[in-house]
């Protein structure tokens, strides 16, 4: 099956969107690793429902208009994978989680990393907020869009947890620079 994709401008740098049909499968980011995210054959399309709905929701999300998103996602992954991606969505705009915590909430306490593998393959990222998931100890742990743009996106929500003066003037002044 094809995918639609629009790309997109915002202060992490440009991100992929993508549709499968009428719902959003994937945020991808700018230097993406490669086979992260498997979506199969994409199709640019700048003028799709999803996609543009998706885009106004980033762009209210990081003018600090928006804390919930509303969209029909289409996650693609095992039963697994799909429980730790619900979990997510789960965790309220503003707060964290380990993911211990997490993997006790799925009533499997033992599946740390596991839970740490399928947040890595995240395919709806910001949406589905893997940025709020972080290490026990409270560190910022491994995020596909990088540590400075997880440090971003948590400070965007009211989390001082590590960004620097540089970093945080850096993205804040690309998101100047964004017509939102």
């Amino acid at each position: 099956m094809e995918n639609a994709f629009k790309l997109m401008d915002s202060p992490v740098g440009v991100l992929t969107l993508v549709a499968r049909g009428r719902r959003l499968a994937a945020v991808l980011w700018e230097h993406e690793r490669e086979n992260r995210v498997r979506l199969g054959s994409l199709i640019q399309d700048n003028h799709s429902p999803i996609l543009l709905k998706t885009e106004l929701q980033l762009n209210e999300y990081f003018s600090g208009k928006r804390t919930q998103f509303e969209l029909d996602l289409d996650f693609q992954g095992t039963p697994f994978q799909k429980q730790v991606w619900q979990a997510l969505l789960a965790i309220p705009f503003g707060e964290t989680r380990s993911y211990g915590q997490i993997a006790l909430a799925l009533g499997n306490p033992k599946s740390v990393r596991a839970v740490g593998a399928a947040n890595g393959r995240n395919p709806i990222s910001i949406i589905a907020p893997c940025h709020r998931v972080i290490g026990a100890s409270g560190a910022l742990t491994g995020f596909a869009g990088g540590l400075e743009a997880k440090s971003f996106l948590l400070a965007l929500e009211g989390h001082n947890l590590g960004t620097s003066a540089a970093t945080a003037k850096s993205l804040l002044s690309r998101q100047a620079e964004l017509p939102f």
